[in-house]
Formats: C-alpha cells, structure tokens, sequence
C-alpha cells in the first residue's frame, strides 16, 4: 500500500509518498480502505512536531478519514465487512489502508458521500462541543464566529443556526463573508488580512460592536488567535463567553483586566481530550450531529480536493489559509 510519511519534522515539502507494508489488525481494530482524508490545521503542526502529540516516525498526517470496512477484529462487534465508516485517527489516515480501534469508527450515512465523510467530524465535532458543552448557547444569542468560513469557523457559523443563535461571521475577505452568509450568517464583519496595527484593531472592535447592534457578542468562537483575539474580546457582552479553539495566526497574550471589566469567561476547547474523557457523552453528541447532517441543516463544504500524492500541497493550502470551508485528500 502507498503512505503519505513524515520522517524528519518540517513543512509539508518533507512528506514523502512511499511503498509500505499492510498494516497489523488488531483483535479490537478494522482494516480500511481509505478513499477520503480531511486536512485539518492539527495537520500542519504534527509534522514540525509543534503539536501536542509527537508520533514515533516514521508516520502519516491526516487526523480523520472515510472509506469502507474490508477486515474485522475478532472482538468487534456491530460492524461487517463493506461497511462505510468515518474513522478519527489522530493522525495515520493519509494512507491507502488503515488499521483502527473499532471504537473510533462512526456508520456513515448512506447519503454522505466519502468526501463529505472524511470532512465532517473534526470541525463539526469541536465546534459543537465548543457551543453546545462549553458555551452553552442559547436561542436568541449573539455569536461572533472568526476565521467564520474556515472548517470550524464554517461548521460554527452553521451550528450556531441550528442552535437558534443570531450568528455573525468574521472573515478576511468578501468570498469568504459570502460564504458564510450562504451558510447562514446573519451579519459579517470584514478583517484584515495581516498582522494589526492599533487603529486596525480598534476598527475590529468598532466594527463588531456595530454588527450586534452596541451589545456585544454573547458567545465567541476563536479558532483564530493572534491580533484578532483581544480585538474580538474587546467587543463582548456583559458576561460572556470566549471560546479559545485553535490558533493559526499566533497565540495571543489577553490582558486580564478586560475579563474582569466584561465579567465574561474564556474558555479552552480541546475536542479531542473530550472525546477521550468522555466517550459516552461525545457519542450523544455524534448523534446529535448526525441527525441535523440528515435534517440538512449541516452539511460540508469540500472547496478542493487533492491526491494522496499531493497530500503535502492540501496541508500548506489549509496552513496558509486558502482554504474555504474544508480541503480533503481523496484516494484512489
């Protein structure tokens, strides 16, 4: 079977697509013939060795694929041969074959195509944790959602929707406010692109304030970080809450002073832990998810598509944030 391998720690030009071996199956794991892997930030950072985990190497990036069950564990149970199945792999998925714990598998949809499978728990799961677990959100909200046409940001601004929120997209660009609109967005606000100056930030704030009508945002969702966070917090509402969930433009410094002035909480998202901590409650929460994917009030948007040998180009695309809703490596 052919891999997409990390070596040695670097950008996505190190990857390599090599020859390997069949991976063992476990008497707990299914064999899966890979046909879709979603790229995600995570993606970017595991293979500098800049992300919480650090994989012995060599191995392969790609945190969460589709494709169809073609073995099976002597101790599972509840899935058969030919079954399409969405896996959270952590990282491994940029593969031909994978082998993975029968734990992590959901049943896929007979109307999800693998494309939108492999595209779907990552950022549905963590923006629906984040708003629905940690904020708590409630119908008739504010919500401000940054990076809002990103994979989480996108999944956010359709979720917070679904939720009864009034959503508020930001975003870098007029393409991207579109889409977000599109996807729901009741309001956008327009943001630099690079690094802020003060009056740039202040304009931020200004702008959000304007956006929620003078209120304030009751609920932030952050997968942004960088300048953008302190402008954002500067502009929510009288107990609040701050979503903290991923931080491509850099990892902020918050002056405390304005937590204490706005009475609001920030609050950390980490999907993944959840998920470990908490098994019984995500798999409410996948449900949850599923059903509003069949109710079509959820739905991925795939904006590009790349080989298994182009794995490394989808990774720098998302890292330099081309992307427009979710990128995804397709197999076969």
């Amino acid at each position: 079977m052919k891999a997409l391998l990390s070596r040695a720690p670097g950008g996505p030009e190190t990857l390599v697509l090599e020859d390997l071996p069949a991976p063992e199956l476990s008497p707990g794991g299914v064999m899966i013939a890979v046909k879709a892997i979603g790229v995600n930030f995570p993606d970017s950072l595991i293979i500098e060795d800049k992300y919480q985990f650090k994989p012995a190497r060599p191995f392969a990036p790609g945190g969460e694929l589709a494709g169809i069950i073609t073995a099976i564990g002597a101790d599972v149970g509840g899935f058969t041969i030919g079954d399409r199945v969405i896996a959270s792999t952590g990282w491994g998925a940029m593969a031909e074959l994978v082998a993975v714990d029968a734990a992590r598998l959901i049943p896929m949809p007979s109307s999800m195509g693998f494309d939108e499978g492999a595209a779907f728990i990552m950022t549905y799961g963590t923006s629906h944790y984040a708003l629905r677990d940690r904020a708590k959100l409630q119908a008739g909200e504010q919500l401000l959602v940054l990076g809002a046409a990103g994979g989480v940001g996108l999944a956010a601004v359709e979720l917070g929707k679904a939720m009864g929120a009034r959503v508020i997209a930001a975003a870098s660009s007029p393409e991207k406010l579109e889409l977000a609109r599109a996807r729901g967005a009741d309001a956008g606000v327009l943001y630099p692109s690079g690094a802020f100056g003060k009056e740039d930030a202040r304009a931020f704030t200004d702008a959000i304030k304007a956006a929620t009508n003078g209120a304030g945002a009751d609920v932030i969702y952050d997968p942004v970080g960088g300048d953008y966070t302190e402008a954002a917090l500067r502009a929510i509402a009288w107990e609040g809450r701050f979503l903290v969930v991923g931080f491509p433009a850099g990892i902020p410094k918050l002056p405390l002073n304005l937590t204490l002035l706005k009475s609001c909480n920030v609050m950390g998202v980490f999907w993944g832990a959840f998920v470990a901590r908490d098994p019984a409650q995500n798999a409410l929460y996948v449900r949850e998810l599923l059903d509003l994917y069949a109710a079509g009030k959820i739905k991925p948007h795939v904006s590009a598509r790349f080989s298994l040998a182009e794995g490394g180009s989808a990774i720098r695309a998302l890292a330099e944030r081309r992307a427009l809703g979710k990128i995804v490596v397709e197999v076969g």
